[in-house]
């Protein structure tokens, strides 16, 4: 494919414009006045937060909705490292009243009061808030505080929901790890790691958009966490084609097998990136790869 790839990752690797980070701010706002308006949610000790691709800042255009959190502090889902560990704690705790279901049944009251029911639609794990000319379209979860204790004083605090259908049973995720440790990637390949996300999900989504199968097969979110396990010496070069081209080189050797990569985790590094519970494989995700250097044209 005969294109000045320089030219394009340059162009794929801006991030949001201004008018865009505006009004996915917008769209967290509303959610946050939604619980506020709420006689039943405003006194709970409830967080909203933005998180994905638009709170980690590697958003791209096909990335048009935004993902914000809303997390109820007051009932909690532990994990527990040993027996011990948990029977000590069990001591100061007591199983919640204020239910999962309950809290999500809530929350898509408060978001029907302020939307309207025409532009709220609840799926398995989240909420669907139709866009407007003042915000973009909103895909809002409903979260529990996920506790996974390392000791009895100490725990790892992220966020778990149950799905609908319990397809999976739980989720769990870590968006504050994931958001700090993007940050400090950046900061170690001088801003140029959330750069060449957005250049290889732009690729992937180019490469969707041609059918070719593996691009179809791979979530943003994957591709994210890939470049996330990439050396930091191949960020290193001045112009984006090289940089890339070592970025893939290095992920297409280091996943050819298990061996290599079996201890990569998510960005978060609190879950296993390779593992079966994942909706994805380590073969698939080195396909991509190859097909994403085919691809570009590099020999």
């Amino acid at each position: 494919m005969n294109r000045d790839w320089e030219s394009v990752f340059t162009t794929w690797s801006q991030g949001p414009s201004k008018t865009e980070q505006e009004r996915a701010e917008n769209a967290e706002r509303q959610i946050r006045q939604a619980i506020h308006d709420s006689e039943k949610l405003r006194n709970r000790n409830i967080k909203v937060f933005t998180q994905g691709s638009y709170r980690n800042r590697v958003n791209v255009r096909k990335d048009s909705d935004v993902d914000i959190g809303v997390v109820c502090f007051d009932t909690f889902f532990p994990v527990y490292p040993d027996d011990n560990v948990k029977a000590e704690l069990n001591k100061s705790f007591s199983d919640g009243v204020y239910t999962y279901v309950l809290f999500k049944n809530e929350l898509e009251e408060a978001l029907v009061s302020r939307f309207g029911r025409e532009a709220v639609s609840r799926g398995s794990k989240s909420f669907d808030i139709k866009e407007n000319t003042y915000r973009v379209e909103s895909d809002v979860a409903a979260f529990f505080e996920h506790r996974r204790y390392t000791s009895v004083t100490h725990y790892l605090s992220g966020v778990e929901m149950i799905p609908d259908d319990y397809t999976p049973p739980r989720v769990r995720n870590w968006p504050e790890q994931h958001y700090q440790n993007g940050v400090a990637k950046n900061d170690a390949t001088s801003r140029r790691y959330k750069r060449v996300v957005r250049i290889l999900k732009t690729l992937c989504n180019e490469m969707a958009s041609k059918k070719i199968k593996s691009a179809e097969d791979t979530p943003s979110f994957l591709v994210e966490c890939l470049v996330f396990n990439a050396s930091n010496e191949c960020f290193g070069y001045q112009s984006f084609k090289p940089m890339v081209r070592a970025v893939l080189a290095e992920l297409f050797n280091n996943t050819m097998n298990d061996q290599k990569c079996s201890e990569w985790g998510e960005v978060s590094e609190l879950k296993y990136l390779f593992r079966s519970s994942q909706p994805w494989t380590r073969q698939g995700a080195h396909q991509f790869i190859s097909d994403a250097w085919d691809y570009v044209g590099y020999e």
